[in-house]
């Protein structure tokens, strides 16, 4: 792998930051709302010590962001670059979350093109793995332009399996889709 997980993004929305220990408690302060987690696998990740594995293994990972809102400068949520795949030339985005508080303000689509437009430098395809009952996130990666192209049991750290869709997003059809969207 000859790039980083973790870069600094950031456009004018929304900003990017590698995840450090310190910040565990500002984050919980955003995922201690369970609205958050009523569609996700983890319906718990919201009590602090299901929580606190969540964010061991986004430190685990080396690839987790925090989100910060840039007209507010508070932090919003976090993300996740992960499993770069050699052979097949793909990684995953997931692992995100956004606190309600900024629900439909444009975070998260923000937050993965930015992802999306680092990654697709680097690799022709992008996977994501959805929870199979997160409808909300289901629509909202389709709203990207990603296909459902299976399912797959997906071991969250220190959790047991749960069923993932995954999803994809090929690098032409990103940039033909970032074309079509500016000439709107």
């Amino acid at each position: 792998m000859n790039f980083s997980i973790q870069p600094v993004l950031e456009d004018e929305i929304v900003m990017l930051v590698p995840l450090q220990e310190p910040d565990f408690e500002s984050l919980y302060g955003v995922a201690s709302d369970p609205r958050i987690w009523e569609q996700h696998p983890n319906k718990d990740r919201w009590k602090e010590d299901v929580f606190r594995n969540y964010f061991e293994g986004a430190m685990q990972s080396g690839g987790a962001f925090k989100i910060i809102d840039k007209s507010s400068g508070k932090l919003a949520g976090s993300t996740r670059i992960y499993d770069y795949n050699e052979e097949g030339n793909s990684i995953l985005i997931g692992y995100t979350f956004i606190g309600t508080e900024f629900w439909g303000k444009g975070l998260n689509p923000a937050a993965k093109a930015l992802l999306l437009n680092y990654l697709f430098q680097y690799v022709p395809r992008v996977y994501f793995h959805i929870g199979s009952h997160n409808i909300r996130s289901q629509v909202a990666i389709g709203r990207l332009g990603a296909m459902k192209v299976g399912e797959q049991e997906v071991a969250y750290y220190g959790e047991a399996p749960k069923l993932n869709f995954v999803y994809c997003i090929e690098r032409e059809d990103w940039q033909k889709r970032q074309q079509q969207q500016s000439e709107v």
